[in-house]
């Protein structure tokens, strides 16, 4: 390992970003232009025999299922499959089967075509996106979410909750069907862009739930269905990471800030120029092209009408030049500014920046130990009279740079959300939106489903409003992987991943994490494995071993059978690829 990967792993996550770029030759920065897909070879997310996990055909036949046990009247019931996962699978998310309806795009965004009808897409007893001051539909959550005039207004409206969006993922690539879209063909797939990413077993481990390819604009019609989604979880707008001045991921930041005003015009963009991606040390340039997407509606501002900004490893460059960038922004473009860097250090250059930033906040760790410093960090920013932006995450695994860290399941992501409740944070940024390449996605994916934004739509709200919401619905979050972590790959990936600097301890864990109205018996299969365990009213995690096979769990009171999850990816112990992603999926939004 060179001296420059070392460093860059002692430094915690998003260090290695500016390595990550020149690696991959940026290639996936520009992944939605100029396709030449390989002959397709056999993917590693396709495995057939016993293992049988590979995920689009298991939901295309899981929907099949799901509709005839509909039409015959046939109740789901996790507990009539077998061990080994031969049984009726319960899909995690749904594809949109109709595009919902575009708003064209304003000059400058995107061409004027044609656009399809109307059509209200099918959801899983959840809104695809209410829009402004509309009651957002809640049934697969444990609680009522509050409507968005609620979030948005008095204190609740102060606590700000924003993702973190990353360019090059969006929901499609090339608007092609997902059984053989970029995605599949050259991410998922270990040999996938003429092999370049076999080394480490492909570029990804997850993917966007996919989405049904859309005539007239459908890359705008996409990003407006994430603005949707984001919003009807609850969050406030997207931290827009700003990988690049021109080309594909300059593009879909222009195309987002307009999808962003055209679906709800409170859905606010903070702009986060990205410091180790960004090739210029001319403030001027930078201050140009702030500016330019910072006259957009959708751009964030104070209510004094200050712009945010909120660079990415702002420590890349002195305090003289962003005081001169920033003034740039006012004398020649007329915009004053709210500065908010974000460190990657920020125990080293707090006190230097503190003269010209509005706010503070850091990228975080990604393991749930070592958590306390985010109290220091709250502490010392309000104590300089600045506002604190928290970071909140669920795992972090990066296959083509060989680390990750162990989350527990869904311990890292209580355990961030609760620092930011309990330290006070101004702010939220869910680290990240959808950034694939490290597994620290939110975002509704094939994996995962809505699990993880689910769980944030509860913790924001008790962020918000300062008080927990009332538990009206049984619901479980299943969460677990499908090999160990010792598990050692049979296929050619050379690079593993190793557990980062300060990590947890890696752990094979199933988790039932159970929100109830009132106590109640939850029975659990793990494999052949079989037990119970009585859960309180309220949220309670409850940890079991690992076993091979697939997972499920059921809420059982007076003898009666309530809420029912099925993790439908079963544990192998023999793999082709390493994954040490975790697995998601919700009872409250079985089709």
């Amino acid at each position: 390992m060179t001296a420059h990967r070392r460093a860059a792993r002692r430094a915690g996550p998003r260090a290695e970003r500016a390595e990550r770029v020149e690696r991959e030759g940026r290639a996936a920065r520009t992944s939605g232009q100029g396709y030449e897909a390989p002959a397709r070879p056999r993917s590693h997310r396709r495995r057939g025999g016993s293992r049988g996990r590979r995920p689009l055909l298991l939901l295309v036949c899981g929907f099949l299922l799901v509709g005839v046990c509909a039409a015959t009247g046939i109740a789901w019931d996790p507990f009539t499959t077998d061990s080994a996962g031969r049984g009726a699978t319960a899909a995690i998310g749904t594809p949109w089967s109709t595009p919902p309806a575009i708003t064209t795009p304003p000059a400058g965004a995107g061409p004027a075509t044609p656009q399809p009808a109307e059509s209200a897409p099918p959801t899983q007893n959840a809104s695809a996106g209410a829009g402004p001051g509309a009651a957002p539909e809640t049934r697969a959550l444990p609680f009522d979410l509050p409507r968005p005039a609620t979030l948005r207004s008095g204190e609740a409206g102060r606590k700000l909750v924003f993702a973190h969006y990353f360019t090059p993922y969006p929901l499609s690539l090339d608007n092609e069907s997902a059984d053989n879209d970029y995605y599949t063909r050259n991410y998922l797939n270990p040999r996938g862009e003429n092999g370049k990413h076999g080394t480490y077993g492909g570029l990804l481990r997850d993917r966007p739930l996919p989405v049904a390819p859309r005539t007239g604009d459908w890359e705008y019609a996409n990003l407006q269905q994430e603005v949707r989604t984001a919003g009807a979880a609850g969050i406030d707008g997207f931290t827009l990471d700003l990988l690049s001045l021109s080309g594909k991921n300059w593009e879909r930041c222009n195309r987002l800030m307009a999808a962003a005003h055209s679906v709800d015009p409170g859905f606010k963009v903070m702009l986060m120029p990205d410091m180790t991606s960004l090739r210029t040390d001319d403030p001027a340039v930078l201050a140009e092209a702030v500016a330019e997407l910072g006259r957009a509606p959708a751009a964030h501002r104070l209510p004094d009408g200050r712009l945010v900004v909120s660079p990415f490893k702002a420590e890349t460059k002195s305090v003289a030049w962003w005081t001169e960038a920033l003034e740039l922004l006012r004398t020649r473009h007329g915009i004053r500014t709210a500065f908010v860097p974000l460190f990657l250090d920020f125990g080293a250059h707090s006190g230097e920046f503190a003269p010209i930033s509005h706010g503070f906040s850091e990228w975080g760790s990604r393991s749930y130990v070592g958590q306390e410093g985010s109290t220091r960090d709250v502490r010392r920013a309000h104590d300089a009279g600045k506002i604190w932006m928290q970071p909140v995450s669920v795992q972090d695994a990066r296959p083509n740079q060989g680390i990750y860290d162990e989350a527990g399941n869904t311990a890292t992501l209580r355990a961030t959300w609760e620092r930011a409740i309990e330290d006070g944070a101004d702010w939220v940024q869910l680290t990240t939106w959808n950034d694939y390449s490290e597994g620290t996605q939110f975002a509704p994916s094939l994996h995962n489903g809505h699990t993880y934004l689910d769980l944030s739509s509860y913790y924001l709200t008790v962020f918000k409003t300062g008080s927990r919401p009332k538990i009206v619905r049984d619901t479980l979050y299943l969460t677990a992987r499908t090999q160990f972590a010792s598990a050692d790959p049979t296929g050619a990936q050379s690079l593993l991943m190793s557990l980062r600097k300060g990590s947890a301890a890696a752990r094979d864990t199933v988790e039932v994490l159970s929100f109830l109205t009132e106590p109640a018996v939850v029975r659990t299969a793990v494999g052949t494995s079989k037990d119970t365990h009585r859960a309180p009213a309220g949220l309670h995690s409850e940890l079991l071993p690992l076993k091979p096979g697939t997972s499920t769990a059921q809420v059982e009171r007076d003898g009666k059978p309530g809420a029912g999850v099925e993790l439908p990816y079963p544990v192998d112990r023999t793999v082709e690829v390493q994954d040490l992603q975790y697995y998601g999926a919700t009872s409250g939004r079985k089709p």
